[in-house]
């Protein structure tokens, strides 16, 4: 699940997929063999590169990262960040590529709300009204408090329903979400058949009020809370805001593409379409901070800086932040959480009994505090079997948006855990469902031969 906002208007670009590949053979994706015991790597360089190069339904890129018995044991990518044009020449992937990682952000903003609840300045289950300076109640259910562990959960009765979830500098939530508000839109950012509490709805508004309370909770702005509290001290690079990065690092971020054509106006899919830009074409101009931002009221409205999808990170940095949190908080030999607020983030907090309400799809089989729990599950009424015959358990979260399409999940129990960022589908997503889970079969492709080359699971 991830983060779907409007695209920026896109530029059509010439199809240079064939220049690009040139020499390089279609590689067949093969049902992943048992590694052997010093060649999982070379067989899962082959894998993944196949992704790639499929003639049918190829991807621009694929990055992984991979970390047995708490070690990385696997680190490599495929295909192309920017793909020229205009005079530019085409532009690899490398390690340090960040790509805008869509819902994969929300777990790492969950991360820096567990220090902010360590340093005794929020409280998990304290009605957020208080902290907010104004009532933040579901207007069908108004008995029942919101707290900010209902939000971190999709628990909390707000819906992506309306317009948007992601709202410029000059607007404030309190109008979006508060009867009488200047855009309170009759109410289309709540769901009127769920309490808070009742039941579980995934909505990406949810981490713009939960922004906003870190925001109210320590005076600093989303963005810059962010890098004190999780990136710079794990020497992450990257961040909510890229016009802030230093040019090298706006120079390393990957542009989103998919395979589109115009029909009347709009974009539609096209397998022999061109690759059209859907977001972060930093080579044609840099980043730009949000429209007004000087203007902008720290605690006013936590959406500006896409708490909900927009981080911009490399699968290696991704790998440190797992790594911190296989060895219970521990970084670089000192704490950076404490093992307590580690299992908080992973403790179930809803889990789906029976089939979901008639014309809903959950997908989602448990959720933690602010990110997914995988049980390994393939069944009616959800599924989140990752990898082709089961095996691999954990928490994590999943991300989809303008193309990039992530996994980030680790089994605490076992030290394992994988990192996938695919981006550039050449076709609709929709043609190549997953087998087993809400993921495309793309993602599951990828973590099976992640999971089976490297022993992460049991070979059945």
């Amino acid at each position: 699940m991830g983060a779907t906002m409007s695209a920026p208007r896109p530029r059509t670009l010439w199809p240079l997929l064939t220049l690009l590949l040139a020499g390089c053979a279609p590689l067949p994706v093969a049902d992943p063999a048992p590694a052997a015991a010093d060649g999982g790597a070379a067989w899962l360089d082959h894998d993944l590169a196949a992704l790639v190069s499929d003639p049918q339904r190829p991807l621009l890129a694929v990055a992984a990262l991979a970390i047995r018995d708490g070690r990385v044991v696997y680190a490599n990518q495929f295909g192309w960040r920017h793909l020229g044009g205009d005079g530019l020449l085409p532009l690899p992937v490398t390690g340090r590529t960040l790509f805008r990682v869509a819902s994969i952000s929300k777990l790492v903003v969950a991360v820096g709300v567990m220090r902010l609840v360590e340093q005794g300045l929020l409280d998990l289950d304290a009605d957020v009204s208080g902290l907010l300076g104004w009532t933040l109640r579901h207007p069908w259910h108004p008995q029942v408090p919101i707290t900010l562990r209902l939000l971190l959960s999709h628990r909390s009765g707000l819906s992506d329903g309306g317009e948007r979830y992601a709202f410029d500098a000059g607007m404030r939530l309190q109008d979006v979400l508060q009867p009488g508000g200047a855009h309170f839109a009759d109410g289309l950012n709540w769901n009127r058949a769920l309490a808070p509490g009742a039941g579980f709805a995934y909505v990406n508004l949810n981490f713009g009020v939960v922004a906003q309370l870190m925001e109210r909770a320590t005076g600093e702005r989303f963005d810059h809370l962010m890098q004190r509290l999780v990136l710079q001290p794990l020497g992450l690079r990257g961040g909510f805001d890229p016009s802030s990065f230093a040019p090298a690092d706006q120079a390393d971020i990957a542009t989103l593409y998919r395979r589109r054509r115009m029909v009347d106006g709009r974009e539609v899919w096209d397998p022999a379409g061109p690759w059209v830009v859907q977001a972060d074409d930093f080579r044609q101009a840099p980043p730009q901070p949000p429209a007004g931002l000087s203007r902008y009221v720290i605690g006013s409205n936590g959406s500006l800086f896409g708490p909900q999808g927009r981080l911009r990170i490399s699968v290696q940095a991704l790998g440190t932040l797992m790594l911190m949190l296989i060895n219970e908080g521990r970084h670089a030999g000192r704490a950076f959480l404490q093992p307590a607020s580690v299992a908080l983030l992973a403790s179930e907090q809803w889990r789906q009994a029976g089939p979901p309400p008639e014309g809903e799809s959950v997908g989602a089989c448990a959720w933690g505090l602010g990110g997914q729990r995988f049980t390994d599950r393939a069944e009616a009424g959800c599924g989140d079997r990752l990898v082709d015959g089961g095996g691999l358990v954990g928490w994590g979260h999943t991300g989809n948006a303008y193309g990039l399409k992530g996994l980030f999940v680790l089994d605490p129990q076992r030290r394992h855990g994988l990192v996938l960022l695919l981006a550039g589908p050449g076709a609709d997503p929709a043609t190549f469902p997953g087998h087993a889970s809400a993921l495309d079969r793309w993602q599951e492709l990828a973590a099976t031969a992640v999971a089976r080359r490297l022993r992460l699971v049991e070979t059945p």
